[in-house]
């Protein structure tokens, strides 16, 4: 058969979610032990998305030696050490994140060198966010730590919207705003390049939590907004930026989240963007209060959830604001989930509020779902 006719076939299998299918065409042509290189990188694709980590790690690490110049290899190896908790190499790889077609477009062109953790006291250092919201606020609390460690006068270059809530943040002695012209700094270093810079290890987490507060104003806002409602109140998201590479994995429908409705909890739909309007039919049993066109800012969020009972979401930007404040958070998460998860535990060193609920095969949110419903249950009459 034609190579340009298997592949079409490969993709169109996994396109279909029929890994093994796929899998069962891609591994005798491998046999030897030799082949083409885009088909070992398809047998990696294959493994990880079955869980096989250790497997698809010793593929790739093969691919990074044999093609070490493949920047795009070397940062799906990244992501696979990071989601295995081997987070030394994993941090030194992921610095090749900017090799990707669709990253290439947000890489800083920075004329001074980055920062490479000496202390530095007194000389300006740039710490910049670069990728999105989640990110920063995972990643916000390495800011204090890089001021610790570097004495330096810490210059954090931050997007708009996420602004205010820096500023309540410890760490940084300047803010300003992604985009504009930052003042003279000698050394610079990207959010998430922290990591790798100053050795993150496992064991340095969470640090300390809270790191982020919400706005004493908003918080009095949406506590007479939501005095009257009854508890527990539970806040939703159910899906992520449909921009986001990962979504169709780890995103879902509003109808999809039918199994937590129960009597006597209240929900709070948080969710922003495109599917924010399914609020407006929740499913059947589900006591849902839409709050989509209230919320003007990532400010009234944080208050919402400083004052819920809880926040259940998939992979998103609310569950890392959530974390960050130091709450009850819920997240569902796809059977391999992003690299920041880690696998084969319930509980994350990132938020010590956080629980996760995977699912125990692809594609299994019902399962996963009903586990979490009976889990909100116990919750609910605990709280009631």
């Amino acid at each position: 058969m034609d190579a340009s006719v298997v592949d079409q076939q490969i993709h169109a299998l996994i396109a279909q979610g029929r890994l093994e299918e796929a899998e069962a065409i891609v591994r005798p042509l491998l046999a030897s032990g030799s082949g083409p290189i885009p088909l070992w990188r398809l047998l990696a694709q294959l493994s990880r998305q079955q869980g096989r980590l250790a497997e698809t790690r010793a593929v790739q690490e093969m691919l990074v030696e044999a093609v070490p110049g493949d920047l795009s290899g070397r940062f799906d190896l990244a992501e696979t050490l990071l989601l295995m908790g081997e987070f030394e190499r994993g941090w030194r790889e992921y610095h090749y994140r900017y090799s990707l077609s669709h990253t290439t477009r947000i890489e800083r062109k920075v004329q001074r060198p980055r920062w490479d953790g000496r202390p530095m006291p007194g000389r300006p250092l740039l710490i910049h966010d670069e990728q999105g919201y989640g990110d920063t606020f995972q990643f916000i609390r390495m800011v204090a730590w890089a001021k610790e460690r570097s004495q330096a006068h810490v210059i954090l270059e931050i997007n708009r919207e996420s602004l205010s809530l820096a500023e309540r943040c410890k760490g940084a002695d300047e803010l300003i705003v992604r985009g504009t012209l930052p003042p003279a700094f000698d050394v610079h270093c990207e959010m998430m390049s922290l990591p790798m810079v100053m050795g993150l290890k496992l064991d340095d987490l969470p640090g300390t939590i809270p790191y982020l507060s919400p706005s004493p104003t908003r918080v009095a806002k949406w506590r007479r907004r939501l005095a009257k409602l009854p508890r527990p109140l539970v806040c939703l998201v159910w899906a992520g930026r449909p921009a986001h590479h990962n979504d169709a994995n780890r995103s879902m429908t509003l109808a999809d989240l039918a199994p937590l409705a129960m009597p006597g909890v209240t929900f709070l739909a948080v969710q922003k963007g495109p599917k924010a309007a399914e609020a407006k039919t929740p499913p059947a049993g589900m006591t849902l209060l839409a709050l989509d066109d209230e919320i003007d800012d990532f400010e009234d969020t944080a208050a919402i959830l400083s004052i819920a009972d809880l926040l259940i979401s998939v992979d998103s930007s609310p569950v890392h604001l959530a974390g960050a404040l130091g709450r009850p958070v819920w997240v569902l998460l796809p059977f391999i989930p992003d690299w920041r998860w880690l696998m084969d535990r319930a509980d994350t060193p990132w938020y010590p509020q956080t629980r996760l609920f995977r699912q125990s095969a692809r594609g299994d949110w019902p399962g996963t779902l009903a586990r979490m419903a009976n889990e909100l249950a116990a919750l609910r009459d605990k709280i009631r």
